[in-house]
């Protein structure tokens, strides 16, 4: 176990949780614990935080560290533990893509790890980024209270409209960001607001004009040589005024539906729909 401090007084901790059956046998994750100074004593509701495709950079660590600044216990699962995302991201995928496999394993090892914490409040939300965000979207429709939040950014849709009608019936209150830029998502915004508003799913869904794919990150990641592609192609990287709306965004549907978060910063628009401007 490695703990450090990670500014604000939280902290930040690699640790190991308790393998499920199908799941990573060593399973590895980062903890992110708010600052008592800040927030008290706790208890606090936790988030499960669900990495992109490149695994768990630093760029991912410090979304834990954001959460865990906004008053939440975060833990990341690293789904590549198995080896690398060289190795696992394939596998990752066709979980992913079935809805069930070692992947949702080592999800669910992190959400019975913060459930089992004398400081989690029992309530817990799932966030989850670009692959993350379409893991966080199969999420919300997993057994009813399972997940009491979810925040999908820029995660990718089933293909087809009854299947994502499927998903979401049943579903818990959905928090979803796009950007407008991002031609591999042409349409998700829309198509998801939709879904959620057809399902009876308190939601708020909106996509940035400005912003193109992984626009809540807070610097470029991924392999140099594929980020200028990345960027021309579906507009990769970070968009801080998007993304500053986006987390209010977040932070405030987390506080109502999860409760006990951070002090919120003002929200620049109001919920339930796409941005235009």
């Amino acid at each position: 176990m490695t703990q450090s401090g990670a500014g604000g007084g939280t902290t930040l901790t690699d640790v190991r949780l308790a393998p499920r059956p199908g799941g990573s046998p060593e399973l590895g994750g980062v903890l992110g614990v708010p600052s008592r100074e800040v927030h008290g004593d706790g208890p606090w509701p936790g988030v499960v935080v669900v990495h992109e495709a490149f695994g768990v950079d630093d760029v991912m660590r410090r979304q834990v560290q954001r959460l865990a600044e906004a008053g939440y216990l975060a833990l990341m699962p690293d789904l590549f533990t198995a080896g690398g995302a060289r190795k696992c991201l394939t596998a990752t995928f066709r979980a992913l893509a079935a809805g069930h496999g070692r992947a949702f394993e080592d999800v669910e090892s992190a959400r019975s790890q913060l459930l089992a914490l004398d400081e989690c409040t029992g309530r817990i939300g799932v966030i989850g980024f670009c692959m993350g965000g379409a893991f966080a979207l199969q999420l919300a429709g997993s057994p009813a209270g399972r997940y009491d939040a979810s925040s999908v950014n820029y995660g990718r849709l089933p293909s087809d409209d009854a299947s994502l009608d499927a998903l979401l019936a049943g579903a818990c209150p959905v928090v979803a960001s796009y950007g407008g830029r991002d031609a591999s998502l042409r349409g998700a915004a829309d198509r998801l607001e939709r879904g959620l508003t057809h399902a009876g799913v308190p939601h708020d869904v909106r996509e940035y004009p400005s912003a193109g794919h992984s626009f809540l990150n807070d610097a470029p990641n991924g392999p140099r040589l594929l980020r200028p592609v990345m960027q021309r192609v579906i507009g990769a990287g970070p968009e801080p005024e998007a993304a500053a709306d986006a987390w209010a965004r977040i932070e405030a549907f987390f506080d109502e539906h999860l409760g006990g978060g951070a002090d919120l910063a003002p929200r620049t628009g109001q919920g339930g729909g796409r941005a235009h401007s």
